[in-house]
């Protein structure tokens, strides 16, 4: 199948925009960016939206509006998808408000247009004049009658064992999203290094897009730091942040930060009048510098070994009139999983530009504001709940009875009851008690864990069940579900 870019012919008042068709399947992909920043912003704002358009499929929206409305729980994944590779690779300093919208004008069901808008977002991105250090790629591997497929078609993907995407540069992996039935470690390895093969020529494909017609990219006003500020606060703290970190208690961890930060104040405000408005910052970038020496040199801030697990408790049949109930404690993370049962006819209808059109198993995950300790009013979910509890519902799926063998609809609610990292997989281990709570067949037990990575030069280490700290200083947060047999979802 062919991939076919068009540029200069549509959105041109957009900073770089493109459409690109594969089969039948054509996204339109825009990057836009501001002028400049608004005022006081402290973040990066960049906004994906993968935009679904059902009359792509033929098709009038079944509200009772008869128009598009919020996006679709897989839309919102899509986002994910394409946000989470090209993220990292915008400069760090820049605050200018970026946003991103690949709209799906047409779906050829051989054709995925997630990953056409993927790689139509790195295109649109690399011929604009934003500042970012692309290009990356996609693709899809699936894994059928024991050979691999790029990019399967539908009647493929029905059979494959393995729904695998890759995102990547021309020399390394940024992003890896994976569903698979029990696949065994190196088969799944293999998968990514043939995927890391295809996209460095849709890579080279893009450069010379780039080189033909990308725009120079303008200047930015970089988001100032007091650097004078950060060196003097490191050398009269540095080992007063080590003596903050060094300990498995994340409570105590940030009352001793908030203890040195008064004393920070204190003791600098006179020689830098803007100590307060700098200081977060400051003390972010040494806690940094502490973390990932430690973690280089094989030590954590809780004093676990590199392939050390946290504390672990089990415990079902916590709520006496729910069909199956399990709590999973790793740590100081902590999710209790809910499972319903119902009715065939209680399974979820969906109204989106894919094939499916009912979901019978269901995984929600909620993330409420008490769990990290802070007192903020409930919302609706956001992007990150609903992917993570796509994430377990991934996980899980492969075990899951069929309807023949058990005819029942089953949604599972995770709670989040307390947040030190890895939650996402502490639901996952709680969904299987509450299953097996409920009496659910499940096939094999599923549990999962995150693993860490950082690297300095030549240097690197790895490490096992990440908690928060380890997770924000380090370089990858790899999740990997599975059973005793294999992996299930990444």
């Amino acid at each position: 199948r062919k991939l076919i870019v068009e540029t200069g012919k549509m959105a041109g008042l957009a900073n770089g925009s493109c459409l690109v068709h594969y089969g039948d399947t054509v996204v339109l992909v825009t990057a836009t960016a501001s002028e400049k920043p608004r005022a006081g912003i402290d973040f990066f704002p960049l906004s994906v939206d993968f935009e679904e358009r059902l009359y792509s499929v033929g098709r009038i929206p079944g509200s009772f509006m008869r128009r598009e409305g919020r996006p679709s729980e897989r839309a919102i994944l899509s986002s994910r998808l394409i946000d989470r590779p090209i993220r990292p690779l915008f400069p760090s300093d820049m605050r200018n408000d970026v946003a991103i919208a690949a709209t799906v004008l047409s779906v050829d069901n051989d054709c995925a247009p997630e990953i056409v808008a993927m790689i139509g977002t790195s295109i649109a991105l690399s011929i604009s004049d934003i500042p970012w250090g692309g290009p990356i790629a996609g693709v899809n591997v699936g894994y059928v009658d024991g050979q691999f497929a790029i990019n399967p078609t539908s009647a493929q993907r029905e059979k494959s064992t393995l729904s695998l995407t890759v995102a990547a540069s021309a020399e390394k992996v940024v992003m890896i999203e994976a569903g698979a039935d029990q696949i065994p470690e190196d088969v799944m390895y293999n998968a990514i290094l043939l995927a890391h093969e295809e996209i460095r020529k849709l890579v080279v494909f893009i450069n010379t897009i780039k080189a033909e017609i990308g725009h120079s990219k303008f200047e930015y006003a970089k988001n100032a730091f007091n650097m004078d500020l950060y060196e003097d606060i490191k050398a009269y703290a540095i080992d007063k942040v080590r003596a903050c970190m060094d300990t498995d208690d994340k409570t105590v961890r940030d009352a001793r930060l908030r203890e040195l930060s008064a004393e920070l104040v204190e003791h600098f405000s006179e020689q830098y009048p803007d100590c307060e408005a700098n200081l977060g910052e400051c003390l972010y970038k040494i806690q940094k510098v502490v973390v990932r020496t430690w973690l280089l040199e094989g030590k954590r801030v809780d004093g676990r070994a590199m392939d050390e697990v946290r504390p672990l408790g089990a415990e079902v049949s916590i709520l006496p009139r729910t069909h199956g109930s399990g709590m999973f404690t790793r740590g100081q993370t902590q999710v209790l999983t809910i499972a319903t049962l119902g009715t065939i006819g209680d399974q979820q209808k969906l109204d989106t530009i894919y094939e499916e059109e009912f979901k019978r198993y269901m995984h929600h995950y909620n993330f409420p504001s008490y769990s990290v300790g802070e007192a903020r009013p409930s919302r609706s979910p956001g992007r990150r709940e609903i992917g993570h509890g796509a994430l377990a519902e991934r996980a899980l799926e492969p075990v899951i009875p069929n309807e023949e063998e058990f005819p029942y609809c089953i949604r599972l609610v995770s709670e989040v009851l307390s947040s030190n990292g890895s939650t996402s997989q502490g639901s996952i281990c709680g969904s299987t008690l509450a299953l097996m709570d409920a009496g659910v067949p499940i096939k094999a037990p599923v549990a999962g864990i995150s693993c860490g990575l950082v690297t300095d030069a030549d240097k690197w280490s790895t490490f096992i069940d990440i908690q928060g700290v380890e997770d924000f200083f380090g370089d990858m947060d790899f999740k990997v579900a599975g059973t005793k047999t294999g992996i299930t979802a990444i």
